[in-house]
């Protein structure tokens, strides 16, 4: 099994033309993102061709009903799919919805992942249906064919703490892990302010432990990619000083910090083929 690591663009102002040359010569193969502009399609298919990046799809329902989430779904779905993307990843639904209308939904986007050549990774995000452990767990109990993009960071502060209690929820997602965001959280947040500081290396060693039993099930399941993006992200999501409202750490440095370190440990369990 081979790790490919992906970079988004989440706050990043600079043109592609700029950005996608750094990106290719830190060692990422594969771009992040929701889908462009219309204006910007050929340009932003263009640049993925040149520098030879494969593209993780960006999903984000949005509407009022179940209804308006699952017509916005399949539109972004479908036009994804013009530029043959490696995996479609879906931030999903409604936190506030019952179990009627989440099982509606998943029902409905199930099926229409049934038809496609693509993988689907619904992802465990606030704000969406998979805000929490028991609600995903009680989901993927009910839908055999359902999976994850385990952000595991949203969980950590949503529920206030590392998830010490829910080993055997952890371990069930990580048998329909297809796509990790490797970001670390801790309890009053969903990034830590540097994952290199040492008062956060137990949530650094917490949320690494989760990774690897993800590696460990797709090894099992026969995978040969496994997909990685070290997805912090700019202020407000890294703190900032009060006033200056500047950055505490660069954010570039720390996905690339992140992407490298993973990778490192990759091959410690799973070496390059010699």
């Amino acid at each position: 099994m081979q790790l490919k690591l992906v970079r988004h663009l989440w706050g990043i102002t600079e043109p592609w033309e700029v950005v996608f040359p750094r990106i290719q010569a830190s060692g990422y193969t594969a771009i992040e993102a929701p889908l462009p502009t219309t204006g910007d399609q050929v340009r932003f298919g263009a640049l993925l061709e040149k520098y030879h990046f494969d593209y993780v799809a960006l999903v984000q329902t949005t509407g009022t009903t179940m209804a308006d989430h699952m017509a916005s779904f399949r539109d972004q779905i479908a036009r994804s799919l013009s530029f043959q993307p490696l995996l479609i990843t879906s931030h999903s639904g409604y936190d506030s919805w019952d179990a009627q209308t989440n099982a509606a939904f998943f029902t409905q986007a199930l099926e229409l992942e049934s038809t496609l050549a693509v993988p689907v990774a619904h992802e465990t995000h606030r704000g969406r249906i998979l805000h929490h452990p028991w609600i995903t767990s009680r989901l993927l109990d009910q839908f055999a064919s359902l999976r994850l993009c385990c952000d595991l960071a949203h969980w950590v502060v949503a529920c206030e703490r590392l998830l010490e209690t829910e080993t055997a929820i952890i371990a069930q997602c990580a048998e329909r892990c297809i796509h990790i965001h490797a970001r670390v959280g801790y309890e009053e947040g969903p990034q830590v302010p540097d994952p290199r500081a040492p008062e956060y290396q137990r949530h650094v060693v917490a949320h690494e432990g989760w990774w690897e039993q993800i590696w460990e099930r797709q090894a099992a399941r026969g995978d040969k990619v496994s997909t990685l993006t070290p997805e912090y992200g700019p202020p407000n999501y890294i703190h900032t000083l009060p006033y200056s409202q500047m950055p505490v750490a660069n954010v570039w440095e720390i996905c690339d910090w992140q992407a490298q370190r993973q990778a490192t440990r990759f091959r410690q369990f799973y070496p390059d083929p010699e």
